[in-house]
């Protein structure tokens, strides 16, 4: 009996030290909802569409507010105006990177995407660099991307050869003649060519591997063959990984990181997955070493294990291998999954709005032809593609409310202090679909960055890679892929949809970490 009263004393005693906790605090910084003890604001906001739950708060607390999201605090950014002011008027301020519990099981505070404070600045700047000796940038790296979109094409072209392949592997192909074969054979293909017919296909991991290739060339030195069975592996645990990630089960987890330690679920398969991916990069970089020329680096890595020998000598340095495994994993991860899983809502939203990949096909074949590639000297002349890419990237909102931000010191934002430490989110979404700049933005339409006589438009709101001191290293290689990837699928296929139009729902079946697409079949008829 004793101990259930001490049991219960020192419940009563958390609880009130949680109240007197949050309230001291409440009083700095912005308003926002009551939190509960221990759960904070946790049960008031729907872990299936957290955006549109800040959009809520927004209209009742305003641009900048506090959720309790478990027992720490977390400030909100919504809106253009706040998020400029903090990620770019306060960009040094507002440059730390905030808490996402299972990546920090992931990264361990290393690599460029969730390090911190020297060692972010260090790895970012080393990166930076590297990657532009690589080419980023520059006319090598776009041969590389040209070079990839024409394997994309060819193994898509492949995708119509499934029936054939399907019709000779039959079991009751051994009681057919060669010749009664060869006559099917030639009547499927004639049937391709002239009912304008092909094979369903799923574009997820085609269109992962692309990407993924062209970092791998940047990283490896080397390119994966599409059916590699190493590869598959590779983008299957991505892919998988950026579900899970997504899911509703692990926003609960990142507001109660205890969950992650002590609980089973799919957070164990992300994590079991990643360091499947950091074992076999480990493998390629144990190569490297053995290997290595300092007088001729072929790729990322050789770089780093330069720069790991030069600061050898220091032990504050932070060059070191497992960093350097954390670094490329980052790299390979954030520069396959946004780009392929952006690629993949294209077509799906192509799909949706023949006209708009009619006016896009008009415009490439009007340009650039059919007998050479798309370079990117062409997306100046070609105002209704690259508006049509922006605006896929606008309404898609890749990531909702961005990577988690942190004050790196205590800072007065808007009359309200913000303690050191303090993660910040920024709603993407606020900005992304403000009316006031994109009119009707629930609707798809490339004419949000068209001006009246159609020619493209820039916008300051268009933020899908973030802004600020944190905005995303691949930026310029993303832009690249999705331009030279989709023009020359456009320029060699007709999209076709196994549904009518108005079936096709765009509608993310994941909207946590990443808006993930609805998965979807179609087919690639060759022009």
């Amino acid at each position: 009996m004793d101990a259930v009263v001490v049991l219960v004393l020192s419940l009563c005693c958390l609880l009130l030290l949680s109240l007197w906790r949050q309230s001291s605090e409440r009083a700095k910084l912005p308003p926002g909802p009551a939190p509960l003890p221990v759960f904070g604001n946790f049960f008031q906001i729907d872990v299936k569409n957290v955006s549109q739950c800040l959009t809520n708060f927004s209209k009742v607390y305003g641009p900048v507010f506090t959720l309790y999201l478990g027992m720490q605090p977390t400030v909100v950014l919504h809106g253009y105006e706040a998020v400029k002011e903090a990620l770019i008027d306060h960009g040094e301020e507002f440059a730390g990177r905030g808490s996402f519990p299972i990546f920090e099981k992931i990264n361990k505070g290393l690599g460029i995407v969730f390090s911190n404070g020297n060692r972010w600045k260090e790895i970012r700047r080393f990166t930076l660099t590297t990657l532009r000796n690589l080419g980023m940038g520059k006319r090598n790296l776009e041969d590389r991307v040209q070079e990839e979109a024409q394997c994309l094409v060819e193994e898509l072209r492949k995708t119509n050869e499934c029936l054939v392949e399907n019709f000779m592997n039959q079991e009751h192909r051994s009681t057919i003649s060669p010749l009664s074969s060869l006559a099917c054979i030639s009547l499927l293909v004639l049937y391709f060519q002239f009912n304008s017919s092909g094979s369903p296909c799923d574009p997820t991991f085609i269109l992962s591997c692309a990407p993924c290739n062209v970092i791998c060339s940047t990283v490896f030195q080397n390119r994966f063959d599409y059916k590699d069975q190493n590869f598959l592996n590779l983008m299957e645990k991505l892919n998988e990984n950026v579900k899970i990630i997504s899911s509703p089960w692990m926003q609960v987890c990142n507001n109660f990181p205890s969950l992650i330690d002590y609980c089973p679920g799919s957070h164990n398969t992300a994590l079991k997955n990643a360091e499947y991916i950091r074992s076999y990069l480990l493998e390629r970089i144990k190569e490297h070493q053995e290997s290595l020329n300092v007088a001729n680096p072929r790729d990322f890595i050789d770089y780093y294990l330069i720069k790991l020998k030069q600061a050898s000598h220091n032990q504050q340095s932070e060059f070191t291998l497992e960093n350097l495994a954390t670094t490329v994993l980052d790299l390979f991860a954030a520069g396959t999954e946004t780009t392929s899983t952006t690629l993949r809502y294209a077509l799906l939203l192509l799909l949706k709005h023949p006209d708009v990949t009619a006016k896009v096909q008009e415009e490439i074949h009007r340009v650039v032809g059919k007998h050479r590639s798309p370079c990117m000297q062409d997306r100046s002349h070609m105002p209704y593609t690259d508006a049509m890419i922006h605006e896929v990237q606008r309404f898609i909102n890749l990531l909702p409310t961005n990577l988690p931000h942190a004050v790196t010191c205590d800072i007065k934002f808007r009359n309200y202090l913000i303690p050191k430490g303090t993660t910040v989110i920024t709603s993407l979404t606020s900005v992304l679909n403000d009316s006031k700049e994109f009119p009707n933005p629930e609707i798809f339409d490339p004419g949000h960055f068209l001006d009246k006589n159609g020619n493209f438009r820039k916008s300051d709101y268009f933020m899908p890679f973030s802004t600020g001191k944190r905005i995303c290293a691949g930026e310029g290689l993303a832009r690249m892929e999705l331009f030279l990837f989709l023009t020359t699928i456009l320029q060699n296929f007709k999209l076709k949809s196994l549904v009518n139009t108005k079936d096709i729902d765009t509608t993310p079946v994941l909207n946590g970490f990443a808006s993930v697409p609805p998965q979807f079949q179609l087919c690639f008829i060759p022009v």
